[in-house]
């Protein structure tokens, strides 16, 4: 699941978050790591312009120390940065923060990566936000070197080129998994040919089929193989009787009802779902994440 808190976009920001913290977060991040899920999800975007900001809000928690400090208090859920928009710094600079989080962690980050959307961020930090598509590409090649097992990583390209500079420590895990976020054409070529997964941004289930028939489409055709992994967002959730309005698209009703529901991505060839929970308070919250991981969740085998 995306965690609470550390971004607050009117997209889907409950009330209570306005007013929340590191305390909130901590707790469920804790309830989601009890519960068995498969990892803690916290998002990317460094500074709002005004003209943005009554929308998104310009509460974005830096993922990198968002991560490690929530590896503090897990022990088992995986690290996702959903996605980090990587073509704002420097790969080295990326690679030397997330390694870092891999090591200490334990090895459990996975690093999602996405190209961005907001013109004044790149101009701000002296980014190319016209080719951030070409960089982004690159800067994965870049990361797939600075993230693997040489000490002294090596990447000559056209945006970055570095050798001779040593990093360490080194990732915990021998492959980080570097999942691509994004539902564009683009997006979904990059997942396919650069990524081990893909991270969709919301796809309506209907339009699913199609993006993953491309995916694989294209990797046979450029003879990629090994492990992919296909994602999902789910509509919003709500185990049980919600007792109040909890919007038109919230997939509501006993365990079994929504595992149903659920098991029809798996049928479309996904391989991991992104949750999200209609909630009034952290309490609630974390009932509804116990309930998911207790009645739900073992249902969707």
């Amino acid at each position: 699941m995306q965690l609470p808190v550390q971004s607050q976009s009117t997209l889907y920001t409950e009330p209570w978050e306005t007013g929340a913290g590191a305390a909130d977060l901590v707790a469920v991040a804790r309830a989601a790591d009890r519960a068995g899920f498969a990892y803690v999800a916290v998002c990317d975007h460094v500074a709002i312009p005004r003209r943005l900001a009554g929308a998104m809000s310009t509460v974005w928690y830096d993922p990198v120390a968002t991560l490690a400090h929530l590896a503090a208090v897990t022990g088992r859920a995986r690290l996702l940065s959903h996605v980090a928009v990587v073509g704002l710094r420097h790969p080295l600079l990326t690679a030397k923060q997330y390694a870092t989080l891999d090591h200490l962690s334990g090895g459990r980050l996975v690093l999602g990566v996405g190209a961005g959307h907001v013109p004044e961020e790149f101009v701000a930090v002296g980014a190319d936000f016209g080719r951030r598509g070409a960089v982004l590409d690159e800067t994965i090649d870049a990361l797939r070197a600075a993230l693997g097992p040489d000490e002294f990583p090596e990447h000559h390209g056209t945006f970055h080129d570095f050798a001779d500079l040593g990093q360490r420590p080194r990732p915990a895990q021998a492959r980080v998994p570097l999942w691509v976020g994004g539902s564009s054409p683009a997006a979904v070529r990059r997942a396919a040919l650069r990524g081990d997964g893909w991270l969709p941004q919301g796809d309506p289930r209907a339009e699913l089929p199609d993006r993953i028939d491309r995916i694989r489409r294209l990797r046979d055709e450029a003879g990629r193989t090994g492990p992919f992994t296909v994602g999902a967002l789910t509509e919003p959730l709500y185990v049980g009787a919600a007792g109040w309005d909890t919007g038109r698209r919230t997939v509501t009703g006993a365990p079994e009802e929504i595992a149903e529901s659920l098991r029809a991505y798996r049928a479309m060839g996904v391989h991991q779902i992104q949750v999200r929970f209609r909630s009034r308070s952290r309490s609630e919250l974390i009932d509804q994440i116990a309930a998911f991981g207790a009645e739900v969740a073992p249902r969707l085998d």
